[in-house]
């Protein structure tokens, strides 16, 4: 009989106390058919790659930035918190860009990745990106010349059939004329119902790769 000792799986087996075959057993302990170790010189050529990552998805958006005449800023690739005040901070920092000429003169943009969320309070509909965005745009409070886009890079917001949305300088005066309350659909975190109104939904279908949200912050 082989002992569990030889073989990853026949100790899964004995743990949970299975009973198999004793030819079952020996090919489970047939060292020949045992998963090479990562030291094995038969993987001495083998490369793992990464080809899709957060960081990469802003590198390229900064050089498509750069070829289009702005000056790039990517704040971080791993920005996390409730979306509503990761909002308010890109708000402050896209403020001082026009108003010191800090941390960058324009025309410029920011960029940023990470995975924010939401605590759900109200009975709208959502999506993270929408609540960024619905935030961003009461807290830049229809500053000229800042447009914005917030996607996940999956192609579904939260649990919407929409990767994000677009932001511009009249956002909140086109809600207005539309009878739209933006504090109030931010409240019952009803950003998706805004945007949508507005038709600045950003709508792609599922992307089927995922290196979370992607914000960029383009200021002329």
């Amino acid at each position: 009989a082989t002992t569990a000792g030889s073989s990853p799986a026949l100790a899964i087996l004995q743990q949970y106390g299975i009973a198999v075959s004793e030819a079952a057993r020996a090919v489970l302990a047939d060292p020949v058919l045992a998963a090479p170790r990562p030291d094995d010189p038969r993987l001495a050529r083998n490369a793992t790659v990464v080809i899709a990552t957060a960081q990469a998805a802003l590198d390229a958006a900064a050089e498509a930035a750069r070829a289009a005449g702005f000056t790039p800023l990517i704040l971080s690739n791993s920005i996390e918190g409730e979306a509503r005040e990761v909002a308010i901070v890109h708000a402050a920092i896209a403020r001082q860009v026009i108003e010191h000429g800090q941390p960058l003169q324009r025309p410029c943009v920011i960029l940023s990745g990470g995975e924010t969320s939401v605590t759900v309070r109200g009975k709208g509909r959502g999506g993270r990106n929408a609540e960024f965005l619905l935030a961003l745009a009461i807290a830049l409070r229809g500053l000229e010349v800042v447009h914005a886009i917030a996607c996940d890079t999956d192609g579904i917001d939260g649990t919407e059939d929409n990767a994000g949305a677009l932001l511009g300088p009249d956002t909140l005066a086109r809600a207005a004329a539309g009878g739209l309350d933006a504090a109030a659909m931010l409240r019952d975190n009803d950003g998706y119902s805004l945007f949508a109104a507005l038709g600045d939904l950003v709508v792609t279908g599922p992307t089927r790769t995922n290196v979370n949200d992607f914000r960029a912050i383009v200021i002329a």
